[in-house]
Order: C-alpha cells, then structure tokens, then sequence
C-alpha cells in the first residue's frame, strides 16, 4: 500500500520549495493549499463557502475573493473553523481520488500547511516539518506575499506552535540555507524508500 508522507512548516518556513524539490526527484507530491483553492472554486462548494457570510465574497467574474475571506476569517476563529469545515471534507474526498491514481508508488508527499492543526498527521505514515526561525519567516513571507508584518504574526498565532510541531514530527528540517535543506531532504528520501 501506498505510504502517505505528511510535509508541512509554518508561514514561510520554505515546504513549498521543498516540495518542489521532492516533485523534481519523481515523486508524486500533492499541493493541499493549490488543490484546495481548485476544489473552493467549485460551484457547490462556491455556493456552501458563500453561505457562511453575509455579505457578498466573490469578485464580478464569480471567483472567489481570497483577500475578502482571509480578511473575515483571520480575525474570526469561529468563522474559520465554519469554513474549514466546508473545505476540508471537499479536499479529503479530492485527495483520495488523487491517492487512487498514484497508487502504484511506495509513497507519495502531502504537502499541508496546517497539517497538525486539522489532524491531517494521523492520515499520515511519517511527517517531515520545515523549519526556519521565525524572523526569517516573517522576512520571506513578506517579500512572497507582500503581506505585512502584522498580517503574518496574525497566521503564525493561528497555527501550532513550532516546538509542539517538531514534537510531532519523524523528521525535522531547519530550512536556512537551502543547499544544506536539499542534502538533509535527500538523506530521508533515502529512508523513505526503505520503509
């Protein structure tokens, strides 16, 4: 049976990177943030996110609108655990589809943001957690999203704590600079196959 490898990090901790590194190597690797935004854009699920607010969340093209969202639910943990409760059946149901087809390799990589924070570990046969300290991340997370200091900080207190995150990892990669990132990543792809 396929093994489902878990990778998550913080807020610019880099896990996208390195997900795009472990892609590079052949491995099947599921982008849960990507897939999600594809899966919202669905129109039942369009019209179930919709539901949850009072006033209008899509742009003139009947898209979402991201920006408006985060701006309610970031401020608002009721309203984002409503919205992950709409979202999160919609890409668990997505991503075994997505296992089906990739059946036919010893392990595939999950790649979740928040992976411990909607219990996404226990679906999992090891987790590997990207690190960085948490200026770097504020620093990378800034340029990248052009978000704000303030805005960051908003969405690192919204997720576990990273000390409670290495406690429940397998594997824990300390992302600063990125050519020592790739070796460590190479050595548990190593012990990956064996498993």
């Amino acid at each position: 049976m396929t093994k489902i490898i878990g990778l998550t990090g913080g807020i610019g901790s880099g896990k996208s990177t390195v997900a795009n590194y472990i892609a590079s190597k052949g491995i099947p690797v599921y982008i849960a943030d990507e897939e999600a935004k594809k899966v919202m854009e669905q129109e039942d699920v369009k019209k179930k996110i919709q539901n949850l607010f009072s006033e209008s969340v899509l742009n003139e093209d009947n898209t979402l609108n991201r920006k408006k969202i985060a701006d309610f639910v970031f401020n608002d943990p009721k309203k984002l655990k409503e919205l992950n409760a709409v979202v999160h059946p919609e890409v668990h149901l997505h991503f075994k589809n997505w296992l089906n087809e990739h059946k036919n390799y010893p392990y595939v990589i999950k790649e979740v943001a928040i992976l411990f924070e909607t219990g996404g570990n226990k679906d999992c046969d090891k987790v590997i957690l990207i690190t960085a300290p948490e200026e770097l991340r504020i620093e990378r997370a800034m340029k990248r999203d052009n978000l704000t200091k303030k805005d960051i900080l908003v969405r690192i207190n919204n997720q576990l704590s990273e000390s409670k995150k290495k406690e429940l990892s397998d594997f824990v990669v300390e992302n600063i600079n990125l050519s020592n990132t790739f070796l460590k990543i190479d050595e548990i792809l190593k012990i990956l196959a064996k498993i």
